[in-house]
């Protein structure tokens, strides 16, 4: 400290140097989040997967859609407007690939339009970023709707954008409530004019150096960053600053007072309060530290913080002690006194409950926490909609669609499915129904909209059992037409036979007797039999001979308008018969290729030869294969909220159909993923829970170690962490009676859980070390585990106190930002640092410690000073 404090101005000038010189060429922390984006999952998990698929084929444009809220059902002036609002969209820049028109046909009225006809949507498709997205969507609101029509946009990316927003503008709120808040509270404690500037500006370098650093980091190293980086840099580094700088102007205050000239008081500040604070530093620094070993980069974004907390080490070791020099005692003016230093009265009269009857003391805690552990059961939510309320239109308009249309249609499950093999001919069609047909016996599961059902209901017509009814009709048709045809033939007979033997009509007319006979058995066997091939070869040898009749009348040489007439209608007969015979063929054909068909077997459904080359079903191929038919798409519509918890159930159990359904079929070797935001939260759930469990040991067991080797106990390391998860559980039951039960949102944030953890144990940490390496240092000077106990509690008390609410008080200024997970995580904070600061630490630890007597120094022993 003594060479510190010799070349304090250089080393002053220096560090504020660089600290300008690197805000100034630092790039843009909060564009660097805003790009990383929401979500950042990793390239293994099925909505990622889903979106490369489609990326890769060209198909990664994303659908927004403009929302139109009438007061009255659609008329026709409505029609004419939206008419013209999709045209004007269409060609409003070239990102906007496709525009449905909901009045273009009555299709697309019929699926665009609410059934009260007062919902109205216009899809459109945008090739481009999030970026071009929200453009496009910005010049919709300035140019195109209307002032005096209700009309939203929203979409999925838009909705991103708006929590991206929420988020940043939080965060200005956040510093400056921040900055004001522990201003006042310094003020308050210290009752001095210059000492809250001290905190303020060590802290103030401290932010501006680790937020350019990490910012270069970014860039450089590939450093993880999300939404939360900067705001818990802001949070974290002010609150637990100024707990620091609290420590040592304390400590400074009072070796001034005890007569000890200002390098000395310096000196010895940093000899102990300095001691307290390298360790309480090192542990919140591996705290956050070990969050680098999460998978989850939104969660390694907290890693930040260690960053800062080693920066803030820096500076209060550096700049802080500068403040001191030249100062001197005017650094507390105008006051001459410290509300820091007296003994903590509260703390002194709670001693002689947890110090006197540590087993009672104990029983409090329980009594007090027990039963708000008992109500925790751990309800996450994957809402990003309730990160930002309803006040953004991008909410608006999803409410909207929900209202109308069901909370399913506004955004479905994408199922992709892709091979190296084509999927959209005869063969394989069929087996997407089959999944189809398996999904809508899924729960939570409303419909399905895909090749063989673009609407959402079935082409009947693809059923084999629907084309065996068909068929069977055609064969009633088929005699039918046997039967007429045998009756016309008979006439024709009865006028040959009444025209007399001229010519040799009596043995034409014998032997269309014997074609009739032949005709009726062909036609009675059709119907006993069914046997089609058979019926066309004998209605082929019928027709052959009939021609042959037919040719020898007309050579016969004989005339009259009467036998004219005849011939005509063995002719009419004759290609009667063969248009049957041909219909029946196509029917054997048919059947033959069913009968060949593993997808028939397999599935129930049979597509006709040149089905697919028809205009209409070509539109469908259109919309629902891509790569060059490599690729299908299918839109599962949910009867939940897709951000509800019911949906990423829902999610699992389609992905747990489609591995058993598609076992033994082509689809068995085919890549499947899941898109959508319902499949995102899934993903998120997934990881976000392996991730935590990993996360959480890793910190813990580095802590553990850490306080292991600075304490020489291995007993202490083990109640310091099982209190701070007391608290922790504690605290996050009590946030989900508020946000759960009292506010009636679907649970916890997917995220705070993580966040609330790792600060409430890494800030936490800091006040059992402020109290037990006090008591370590009471202990060491010959006191009994008692009396050491009763005095780090009366000297520490209003340190811890102060400090906790300092810290508190940061997080609280998070509550105004409108971000609910931000809130929560404030939430939790805030609970779990005044729950330890005012019951757990001078209630359990006290108890625990004392319990032990000198057993809590095991198995290294007390080092008493000589």
């Amino acid at each position: 400290m003594k060479t510190i404090l010799k070349w304090k101005w250089p080393i002053t000038i220096g560090l504020l140097a660089i600290t300008i010189l690197l805000f100034i060429l630092a790039p843009n922390l909060t564009k660097q989040a805003e790009e990383a984006g929401s979500f950042q999952l990793s390239g293994d998990a099925s909505s990622q997967q889903a979106a490369r698929m489609l990326a890769d084929a060209g198909e990664s444009d994303q659908t927004i859609s403009v929302v139109v809220q009438l007061d009255k059902a659609l008329a026709d002036e409505d029609r004419e407007q939206l008419d013209s609002m999709a045209k004007e969209i269409a060609t409003l820049s070239e990102t906007v690939t496709s525009v449905l028109n909901p009045v273009e046909s009555e299709e697309l009225e019929s699926q665009l339009v609410s059934e009260d006809k007062k919902t109205v949507l216009i899809p459109i498709t945008v090739d481009g970023s999030d970026e071009d997205v929200n453009e496009v969507a910005t010049e919709i609101r300035d140019s195109i709707i209307p002032s005096d029509l209700t009309a939203y946009v929203t979409g999925e990316a838009i909705i991103n954008n708006d929590v991206n927003k929420s988020a940043q503008e939080g965060l200005k709120r956040t510093e400056i409530i921040t900055v004001v808040l522990i201003f006042g509270l310094l003020l308050a404690v210290f009752r001095s004019i210059v000492t809250p500037f001290i905190p303020l500006v060590a802290v103030g370098i401290t932010y501006l150096l680790s937020q350019s650093l990490v910012a270069f980091f970014i860039d450089w190293f590939g450093f993880p960053v999300s939404n939360y980086t900067q705001i818990f840099l802001v949070a974290i580094l002010f609150g637990i600053g100024t707990d620091y700088c609290i420590l040592l102007l304390s400590r400074y205050k009072e070796e001034l007072s005890a007569g000890h000239a200002v390098e000395e008081a310096i000196v010895n500040t940093y000899k102990t309060a300095g001691r307290t604070l390298l360790i309480s530093g090192l542990a919140v620094f591996i705290g956050f530290f070990a969050i680098g070993f999460a998978d989850f980069p939104i969660f390694k974004s907290a890693v930040a913080v260690a960053v800062g907390i080693a920066i803030l080490l820096l500076v209060l070791f550096t700049i802080v002690p500068v403040f001191m020099v030249v100062l001197k005692e005017k650094l507390f003016w105008p006051s001459k006194k410290s509300a820091a230093h007296h003994d903590s009265k509260l703390w002194v009269w709670m001693s002689k409950l947890s110090v006197n009857r540590p087993v009672l003391s104990m029983l409090v805690v329980a009594i007090i926490t027990v039963p708000l552990l008992l109500t925790y059961d751990n309800s996450l939510s994957f809402n990003t909609v309730d990160e930002i309320g309803s006040d953004y239109e991008s909410v608006q308009g999803l409410r909207a669609i929900e209202n109308g249309f069901g909370k399913g249609d506004s955004l479905p499950v994408q199922v992709i499915i892709e091979s190296d093999e084509n999927l959209a001919n005869e063969e394989m069609i069929p087996y997407v129904e089959r999944l189809s047909q398996r999904f809508e016996q899924i729960e939570g599961v409303e419909k399905i909209r895909t090749v063989t059902r673009p609407t959402g209901e079935i082409i009947e017509d693809l059923y084999v059992n629907r084309q065996l009814g068909l068929m069977a009709d055609g064969l009633t048709e088929a005699r039918e037409g046997l039967t007429e045809i045998g009756a016309g033939l008979e006439k024709i007979q009865n006028g040959l036979a009444g025209a007399g033997n001229s010519g040799g009509l009596g043995e034409v007319a014998a032997g269309l007797g014997q074609l009739n006979d032949q005709l009726a058995l062909t036609a009675q066997g059709l119907q006993q039999t069914g046997n089609v091939q058979q019926t066309v070869g004998a209605l082929n040898a019928i027709s052959g001979q009939l021609g042959q009749i037919q040719q020898g009348l007309a050579g016969a040489g004989v005339g009259g308008e009467g036998l004219s007439q005849l011939t005509e209608g063995l002719a009419a007969s004759n290609k009667g018969l063969t248009q049957i015979a041909e219909g029946l063929t196509e029917v054997s054909d048919m059947m033959k290729n069913m009968s060949e068909s593993d997808s028939v077997r397999d599935t129930g459904l049979y597509i006709p030869a040149g089905t697919l080359e028809n205009e209409e079903f070509s539109q469908v191929l259109d919309r629902y294969t891509f790569a060059d038919g490599k690729g299908i798409k299918m839109e599962v519509v949910l009867s939940d909220d897709p951000y509800s918890p019911e949906a990423i159930e829902t999610v699992q159990r389609l992905k747990n159909a489609v591995a058993a359904e598609v076992k033994g079929t082509p689809f068995a070797d085919a890549n499947i993923a899941f898109g959508g935001i319902s499949s995102v939260n899934s993903d998120l759930a997934d990881i976000s829970s392996s991730d935590f469990s990993s996360t959480v040991m890793i910190m813990l067991i580095s802590l553990f170690i850490v306080l292991t080797i600075l304490f020489r106990s291995m007993i202490m390391p083990l109640f310091m962490i099982g209190s701070l998860l007391l608290t922790y559980f504690t605290s996050i039951a009590i946030a989900e009676l508020i946000f759960e039960n009292l506010l009636g949102y679907d649970g916890i944030s997917w995220a705070v859980p993580f966040f609330g953890f790792v600060m409430l144990v890494a800030l936490g940490v800091d006040y059992s070390i402020f109290l037990l390496d006090r008591f370590r240092e009471e202990a060491e000077s010959g006191l009994s585990v008692r009396e050491a106990m009763r005095i780090s509690m009366a000297k520490m008390g209003t340190v811890i106190i102060t400090a906790a609410i300092i810290l508190a008080g940061t997080f609280g200024a998070m509550m105004p930002s409108g971000v609910l997970s931000l809130m929560q995580i404030a939430s939790i904070v805030v609970i779990g640092l005044l729950l330890y600061g005012l019951i757990v630490l001078p209630l359990l630890i006290p108890a625990i410690t004392v319990s032990f007597d000198r057993g809590v120094w095991w198995p290294f022993g007390l080092k008493k000073n000589k």
